[in-house]
């Protein structure tokens, strides 16, 4: 089997989203460390702060959860992508993406639309946007997804119903690109630690002891998958028992359950 640096080789150009932080910056910082000459393009509202001296990075400052923004966004990104006549593989990258914790519906209207926008609506559209650029240059789609995608989740029943819809997508996605040169990798974190848990509306804390990630773990995990060209991961072992698990139960119990984990986050992290 290839190793994660020379499948990274073979990519001329990145486009990840949400890399100023977290998962997405650690994205960045792995791919620049295997493959330091590849050109890469980070949407988010900030730009990365990292200790890389060799990054070759272009940052595109954008609100996924505004139209006009994303539009713009994806106008620079193929931009970007067309500099210099430039060939070779495109990676992209849908890494963006948060959470709200409580009952439906504690977090405001406003927050709920700017969470779909971005956990559902920028990763379609930016990825219809850049697919042909994929056909024609080979490639692959990384989306991240989550353990909350196998199960209905009560107290985060939006966010979880987002990560189910791109899961799903991504999957049938994969399916439609075979033979094309292209493939869709989902990707299935569970608690890790990053920002999510407070931006969410949860407290510190709110990852397990002993059951988290680090962003950095998922990340590795992720770059094996994706040179194994799997179409599917769910990082750490625990969270692959818990989701197949989930899977296996009727969606009502499947949905009690969750609902019982989950509002102990409610009582004792918040």
């Amino acid at each position: 089997m290839a190793s994660v640096e020379y499948m990274l080789q073979r990519f001329s150009a990145v486009v990840v989203t949400g890399g100023s932080s977290g998962i997405g910056k650690s994205f960045i910082e792995h791919i620049a460390k295997l493959h330091p000459a590849v050109r890469i393009c980070n949407l988010s509202r900030r730009k990365p702060v990292t200790e890389s001296a060799q990054l070759n990075l272009r940052h595109v400052p954008c609100d996924l959860a505004d139209r006009a923004a994303l539009e713009a966004g994806i106008a620079a990104v193929l931009g970007f992508l067309q500099e210099d006549g430039a060939t070779g593989p495109v990676l992209l990258i849908n890494n963006s993406g948060f959470g709200a914790y409580g009952r439906f519906p504690e977090a405001s209207a406003e927050h709920l639309r700017s969470l779909i926008e971005v956990n559902v609506t920028a990763v379609v559209t930016l990825t219809a946007a850049l697919l042909p650029t994929l056909r024609a240059r080979g490639g692959a789609i990384v989306t991240v997804a989550s353990t909350a995608a196998f199960q209905p989740t009560a107290y985060l029943s939006t966010y979880g119903s987002t990560k189910a819809f791109v899961l799903h997508w991504s999957l049938a996605l994969n399916e439609e690109l075979r033979g094309t040169g292209v493939h869709a990798l989902a990707v299935c974190p569970g608690p890790t630690a990053t920002a999510f848990f407070a931006r969410a509306g949860m407290g510190e804390g709110a990852v397990p002891g002993g059951n988290g990630q680090t962003a950095d773990a998922v990340v590795g995990e992720t770059l094996r998958a994706l040179t194994r060209g799997q179409a599917l991961v769910i990082t750490g072992w625990r969270n692959w028992l818990m989701a197949n698990a989930s899977s296996i139960l009727p969606k009502p119990i499947s949905a009690w359950l969750a609902a019982r984990i989950l509002a102990r986050y409610r009582l004792k992290r918040t």
